[in-house]
Protein backbone atom coordinates (compact mmCIF):
# COMPACT_ATOMS: atom_id res chain seq x y z
CA UNK A 1 0.00 0.00 0.00
CA UNK A 2 1.25 3.34 -0.56
CA UNK A 3 2.75 5.73 2.12
CA UNK A 4 3.06 9.66 2.15
CA UNK A 5 6.09 11.06 3.56
CA UNK A 6 6.56 14.99 4.72
CA UNK A 7 9.66 16.76 4.43
CA UNK A 8 10.68 17.84 8.36
CA UNK A 9 12.71 20.77 6.65
CA UNK A 10 15.10 21.74 3.72
CA UNK A 11 18.84 21.87 3.20
CA UNK A 12 20.82 24.69 2.58
CA UNK A 13 24.03 23.83 0.52
CA UNK A 14 26.45 26.16 -1.19
CA UNK A 15 25.45 23.83 -4.59
CA UNK A 16 22.62 24.97 -5.95
CA UNK A 17 22.91 22.93 -9.20
CA UNK A 18 23.32 18.78 -8.97
CA UNK A 19 27.35 19.37 -12.07
CA UNK A 20 29.87 19.60 -9.01
CA UNK A 21 28.01 17.58 -5.93
CA UNK A 22 30.35 15.50 -4.56
CA UNK A 23 29.33 12.14 -5.84
CA UNK A 24 29.94 10.49 -1.75
CA UNK A 25 29.59 12.53 1.29
CA UNK A 26 33.02 13.30 3.08
CA UNK A 27 34.55 13.93 -0.09
CA UNK A 28 34.61 17.36 0.31
CA UNK A 29 34.96 18.78 4.07
CA UNK A 30 34.91 22.74 3.05
CA UNK A 31 31.38 21.85 2.38
CA UNK A 32 29.50 23.24 4.74
CA UNK A 33 25.60 22.53 4.79
CA UNK A 34 23.05 23.85 7.06
CA UNK A 35 19.85 21.39 7.83
CA UNK A 36 16.76 23.98 8.40
CA UNK A 37 14.19 21.97 10.30
CA UNK A 38 10.68 23.07 9.88
CA UNK A 39 9.10 25.33 12.55
CA UNK A 40 7.04 23.00 13.81
CA UNK A 41 10.45 21.01 15.12
CA UNK A 42 11.79 22.12 18.32
CA UNK A 43 14.69 22.22 20.27
CA UNK A 44 12.82 19.38 22.16
CA UNK A 45 13.20 17.58 18.74
CA UNK A 46 17.04 17.60 18.91
CA UNK A 47 17.48 17.31 23.04
CA UNK A 48 20.75 14.84 22.88
CA UNK A 49 21.72 14.99 19.12
CA UNK A 50 24.73 16.95 19.72
CA UNK A 51 26.26 14.58 21.73
CA UNK A 52 26.97 12.81 18.03
CA UNK A 53 29.63 13.70 15.78
CA UNK A 54 28.25 12.17 13.08
CA UNK A 55 24.55 12.09 11.73
CA UNK A 56 22.68 10.03 9.31
CA UNK A 57 20.48 12.40 6.73
CA UNK A 58 17.87 10.57 5.08
CA UNK A 59 16.75 12.87 2.10
CA UNK A 60 14.92 12.83 -1.27
CA UNK A 61 16.37 13.21 -4.49
CA UNK A 62 13.95 16.07 -5.75
CA UNK A 63 15.81 16.53 -8.82
CA UNK A 64 15.77 13.11 -10.36
CA UNK A 65 12.13 12.27 -9.54
CA UNK A 66 11.48 13.37 -13.05
CA UNK A 67 14.04 11.57 -14.49
CA UNK A 68 12.45 8.03 -13.38
CA UNK A 69 14.42 4.95 -12.34
CA UNK A 70 16.14 1.98 -13.77
CA UNK A 71 16.57 -1.54 -12.77
CA UNK A 72 20.14 -0.90 -14.20
CA UNK A 73 22.51 2.24 -14.09
CA UNK A 74 26.20 2.88 -15.07
CA UNK A 75 28.10 3.85 -11.70
CA UNK A 76 30.30 6.42 -12.57
CA UNK A 77 33.07 4.76 -10.29
CA UNK A 78 32.92 2.27 -13.48
CA UNK A 79 33.79 4.95 -15.84
CA UNK A 80 30.21 5.11 -16.83
CA UNK A 81 30.09 2.19 -19.07
CA UNK A 82 29.13 -1.05 -17.38
CA UNK A 83 25.88 -1.62 -15.45
CA UNK A 84 25.23 -2.57 -12.21
CA UNK A 85 21.72 -3.08 -10.49
CA UNK A 86 20.22 -0.28 -8.81
CA UNK A 87 20.65 -1.59 -5.13
CA UNK A 88 24.28 -2.49 -5.73
CA UNK A 89 24.67 1.94 -6.38
CA UNK A 90 23.66 5.03 -4.83
CA UNK A 91 22.63 6.34 -8.01
CA UNK A 92 19.27 9.13 -7.26
CA UNK A 93 17.26 7.47 -10.06
CA UNK A 94 15.46 4.89 -7.37
CA UNK A 95 11.98 3.77 -7.00
CA UNK A 96 11.68 6.15 -4.39
CA UNK A 97 14.56 8.49 -4.75
CA UNK A 98 15.86 8.11 -1.43
CA UNK A 99 19.18 9.45 -0.39
CA UNK A 100 21.49 8.60 2.59
CA UNK A 101 24.67 10.65 3.78
CA UNK A 102 26.59 10.40 6.85
CA UNK A 103 27.36 13.86 7.86
CA UNK A 104 30.01 15.38 10.31
CA UNK A 105 27.97 17.42 12.75
CA UNK A 106 29.36 20.60 13.88
CA UNK A 107 27.01 22.11 15.73
CA UNK A 108 22.63 22.63 16.90
CA UNK A 109 21.49 26.35 16.88
CA UNK A 110 18.21 25.99 18.37
CA UNK A 111 17.72 29.78 18.43
CA UNK A 112 14.83 31.85 17.01
CA UNK A 113 12.03 29.69 15.75
CA UNK A 114 13.84 27.18 13.29
CA UNK A 115 16.24 24.66 14.39
CA UNK A 116 19.32 24.62 12.49
CA UNK A 117 21.92 22.03 12.26
CA UNK A 118 25.36 22.64 10.97
CA UNK A 119 27.02 19.99 9.46
CA UNK A 120 29.96 19.78 7.29
CA UNK A 121 31.17 17.18 4.28
CA UNK A 122 27.47 17.51 2.26
CA UNK A 123 26.83 15.99 -1.09
CA UNK A 124 23.69 17.96 -1.35
CA UNK A 125 21.50 20.31 -3.19
CA UNK A 126 20.04 23.48 -2.34
CA UNK A 127 16.71 22.87 -0.94
CA UNK A 128 17.07 19.13 -0.93
CA UNK A 129 14.03 17.73 1.29
CA UNK A 130 15.03 16.16 4.42
CA UNK A 131 12.89 12.81 5.54
CA UNK A 132 14.60 11.78 8.56
CA UNK A 133 18.00 12.64 10.86
CA UNK A 134 19.26 9.41 12.81
CA UNK A 135 22.59 9.54 15.21
CA UNK A 136 25.50 7.45 13.73
CA UNK A 137 26.55 4.58 16.04
CA UNK A 138 29.95 3.79 15.52
CA UNK A 139 29.97 -0.15 17.36
CA UNK A 140 26.76 -0.73 15.38
CA UNK A 141 27.42 0.98 11.96
CA UNK A 142 31.38 1.05 11.41
CA UNK A 143 32.71 -1.90 9.56
CA UNK A 144 35.89 -0.74 7.84
CA UNK A 145 37.31 -4.47 6.87
CA UNK A 146 33.75 -5.16 5.09
CA UNK A 147 33.84 -5.82 1.03
CA UNK A 148 32.75 -2.55 -0.71
CA UNK A 149 31.89 -4.64 -4.37
CA UNK A 150 33.53 -2.75 -7.08
CA UNK A 151 33.96 0.57 -5.07
CA UNK A 152 37.39 0.04 -4.18
CA UNK A 153 38.78 3.28 -1.96
CA UNK A 154 38.29 7.23 -2.62
CA UNK A 155 38.63 8.48 -5.65
CA UNK A 156 41.27 9.80 -7.31
CA UNK A 157 41.92 13.85 -6.64
CA UNK A 158 42.98 15.77 -9.83
CA UNK A 159 45.13 18.44 -9.00
CA UNK A 160 43.47 22.05 -9.01
CA UNK A 161 45.66 25.81 -10.91
CA UNK A 162 44.17 28.71 -10.83
CA UNK A 163 45.10 30.73 -13.94
CA UNK A 164 45.93 34.31 -12.59
CA UNK A 165 43.27 35.69 -14.24
CA UNK A 166 40.42 33.78 -12.42
CA UNK A 167 41.58 36.25 -9.27
CA UNK A 168 41.84 33.51 -7.02
CA UNK A 169 42.96 35.76 -4.11
CA UNK A 170 39.97 37.83 -4.36
CA UNK A 171 38.22 34.58 -2.05
CA UNK A 172 37.44 33.80 1.31
CA UNK A 173 40.24 31.58 2.16
CA UNK A 174 36.59 29.28 2.99
CA UNK A 175 35.26 29.43 -0.41
CA UNK A 176 38.44 28.97 -2.16
CA UNK A 177 39.01 25.84 -0.16
CA UNK A 178 34.77 25.06 -1.27
CA UNK A 179 36.00 24.83 -5.04
CA UNK A 180 38.79 23.41 -4.88
CA UNK A 181 38.09 20.83 -2.94
CA UNK A 182 34.75 19.77 -5.43
CA UNK A 183 36.50 20.11 -8.76
CA UNK A 184 39.20 17.97 -7.72
CA UNK A 185 36.84 15.70 -7.12
CA UNK A 186 36.18 15.62 -11.11
CA UNK A 187 32.52 16.69 -11.45
CA UNK A 188 32.63 15.35 -15.32
CA UNK A 189 30.56 12.38 -16.38
CA UNK A 190 32.43 9.44 -16.06
CA UNK A 191 32.35 8.69 -19.64
CA UNK A 192 33.68 12.36 -20.54
CA UNK A 193 37.04 13.25 -21.62
CA UNK A 194 37.14 15.99 -23.91
CA UNK A 195 40.34 18.08 -22.86
CA UNK A 196 39.17 20.94 -24.97
CA UNK A 197 36.06 21.40 -23.81
CA UNK A 198 35.34 24.04 -21.29
CA UNK A 199 32.75 23.21 -18.24
CA UNK A 200 31.12 25.55 -16.47
CA UNK A 201 29.66 24.85 -12.69
CA UNK A 202 27.71 26.97 -9.73
CA UNK A 203 29.66 26.82 -6.72
CA UNK A 204 29.00 28.81 -3.51
CA UNK A 205 27.34 31.56 -5.53
CA UNK A 206 30.29 31.94 -7.92
CA UNK A 207 30.54 30.96 -11.49
CA UNK A 208 33.17 28.42 -12.38
CA UNK A 209 34.75 27.98 -15.93
CA UNK A 210 37.14 25.45 -16.10
CA UNK A 211 39.05 22.64 -18.20
CA UNK A 212 40.31 19.52 -17.31
CA UNK A 213 43.33 17.26 -19.02
CA UNK A 214 45.83 14.94 -18.03
CA UNK A 215 44.93 15.32 -14.46
CA UNK A 216 44.89 18.83 -13.86
CA UNK A 217 41.60 20.99 -13.76
CA UNK A 218 42.56 24.32 -14.78
CA UNK A 219 40.02 27.57 -13.76
CA UNK A 220 39.66 30.12 -15.96
CA UNK A 221 37.69 32.11 -14.13
CA UNK A 222 35.48 32.48 -11.53
CA UNK A 223 32.77 35.59 -11.09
Amino acid sequence: MPYTLTPIGTVQSPYTQKFGIPRQPQLVPAAQIILMLNPAFTADSVRGLDGFDYIWLQFLFHDAISEGWAQMVRPPRLGGKQKMGVFATRSPHRPNHIGLSLLRLNRIDTAGNRVRIHCQGGDLLDGTPILDIKPYIPFAEAHPQARAGFVNGAPALLNVIWQPESHPEQLAPEHRALIEQSLAQDPRPAYQDIPERIYGATIAGKEMKFQIANGIVRILSCD
